[in-house]
């Protein structure tokens, strides 16, 4: 038998997890104790484990977070009232399976870009489709959908993602077509998908920030009260880091 040839086959295939451990059990006459049922599993895991492995990359990679997170470094002693119990249920990922929203409010520094992108990447993780956008950038691709008139796309794009992340909500000023824009996501994906939304604004301040009552009514109506609450206090982490560096 040619095991180059076998192992170009693989390789066409895209069977790289398998060609690898393949050639170094020639190369390295390991796993000579092994049955052929024992061998013929461990290459099917080892090919499973790669292709999982390659999903999360890409996953992690097209859901755009803009820092290098994990969960491993949540700082929970810093006087900022961050529920341990409560968040690390929420990394859990049972919000998900009831479409359930999250909102993460606080002033600036103390960590809700963080923790928003924490649960993005636990998601990730767990093959879930997410996309974490700043709310000025999403403002920017509705405007340009609208002109180039692919906004019907844009909704459906949006929808697609089990778990999308608006960070900065509120920062920037919304007219009638962001407005409305807002209002179609949230209504395409409530019961259906879960929302994290990220804001300095207090929520009781929200329906002014939207502006136009009964937009913003039927908004804070599908988006809130569906929501897990983390409401973060104190100073800013970036500005302690530094004096204590």
């Amino acid at each position: 038998m040619n095991t180059q040839t076998t192992i170009e086959k693989m390789q066409q295939l895209r069977l790289y997890g398998m060609s690898e451990i393949y050639q170094r059990a020639i190369k390295e006459n390991l796993f000579s104790a092994y049955t052929n049922d024992e061998f013929i599993a461990l290459l099917v895991d080892t090919e499973w484990e790669s292709k999982q492995n390659m999903r999360i990359l890409n996953l992690v990679k097209n859901a755009g977070f803009r820092q290098n997170i994990t969960s491993l470094n949540i700082d929970y002693t810093s006087n900022r009232k961050l529920d341990r119990n409560m968040f690390e249920r929420l990394l859990s990922l049972q919000f998900l399976k009831q479409a359930e929203n999250i909102i993460i409010t606080g002033p600036t520094g103390v960590g809700k870009s963080y923790l928003a992108q924490c649960l993005g990447k636990s998601c990730c993780e767990n093959g879930v489709k997410t996309l974490y956008m700043n709310c000025g950038e999403l403002i920017e691709k509705v405007k340009l959908s609208k002109i180039e008139g692919t906004y019907t796309k844009l909704l459906k794009r949006l929808y697609s993602f089990e778990l999308f992340i608006i960070d900065d909500f509120g920062l920037h000023a919304f007219d009638n077509h962001s407005r409305q824009a807002l209002m179609d996501i949230i209504e395409n994906r409530y019961d259906r998908a879960s929302t994290i939304i990220a804001s300095q604004i207090p929520i009781a301040e929200w329906h002014q920030t939207i502006g136009e009552g009964t937009i913003a009514d039927a908004i804070l109506d599908r988006l809130v009260y569906s929501s897990h609450r983390i409401d973060l206090y104190g100073e800013s982490l970036r500005k302690n880091k530094k004096l204590k560096g």
